[in-house]
């Protein structure tokens, strides 16, 4: 093991190409799944729903690409509101994080508002692909010069798509679009059997679709690969042209 830095990316390529590990890598999530291993956790005090592995991926997105605005589709409990507001406010600077929600529960509005990140911190209750909503947030995103955008709402492959597409153009050259949840794809037909979303429809395969026909992004593969665990394969989108 390296002692002097962080693993190169010959040494997470060879990495990634041992099946051994990737097979047993597989298995872990699938089995952590049985214990809703992404609900074990909280960021400053808010549940976040996500693998540690990604939230390291996105603390060093972040501190790489030193956005003016993240974009979150899918609040939730606002754990990854919270933490994309303390990164911006380690950064220092104006940075601030939009939220968009179709249904933001009354408690959750409340812990967030009381937060002390809240200071970095705007939501919107709504569709996120309906009209009205992607006109204020292309009023908020004007004046930002780096702009990120996770989503992480409804999984479904049309709501994802029609969110690719409209948020997509807001995503600046450098910076990332990252679509949560693709790992649906990867999973036991079985497991979403109670949700509109499953294998064959879901988040990957709407990445899979846009990609087809737009070239301003790329997979950032390495990403994936050195995490090994991750609810976003091929999710990693990095903006690649203006």
């Amino acid at each position: 093991m390296s002692t002097t830095g962080a693993n190169d990316a010959a040494t997470i390529a060879r990495m990634a190409e041992d099946r051994e590990v990737a097979d047993l890598a597989h298995k872990l999530f699938l089995k952590s799944c049985d214990y809703r291993y992404s609900y074990n956790f909280t960021w400053l005090g808010r549940p976040i729903i996500q693998y540690p592995q990604d939230l390291v991926a996105m603390q060093e997105i972040i501190w790489r690409v030193q956005p003016d605005l993240i974009i979150e589709t899918g609040i939730a409990h606002g754990g990854s509101l919270v933490f994309y507001a303390s990164m911006l406010d380690l950064i220092g600077g104006g940075g601030r994080v939009l939220g968009i929600d179709i249904d933001i529960r009354e408690h959750n509005r409340i812990e967030i508002e009381q937060h002390p990140m809240f200071k970095r911190i705007t939501m919107f209750q709504g569709s996120s692909i309906e009209r009205e909503m992607v006109e204020i947030v292309r009023s908020f995103v004007e004046g930002a010069e780096r702009v990120l955008v996770t989503l992480d709402s409804n999984h479904t492959h049309e709501h994802v798509l029609r969110e690719l597409e409209l948020y997509s153009p807001l995503v600046t050259r450098g910076s990332y679009l990252v679509v949560f949840d693709s790992v649906v794809e990867d999973m036991p037909e079985d497991v979403f059997r109670d949700r509109p979303w499953g294998k064959g429809n879901n988040p990957k395969t709407a990445i899979w679709e846009f990609l087809k026909r737009n070239d301003r992004f790329e997979i950032d593969k390495e990403i994936e690969n050195k995490l090994l665990l991750t609810v976003a394969p091929d999710g990693y989108l990095r903006c690649i042209k203006d």
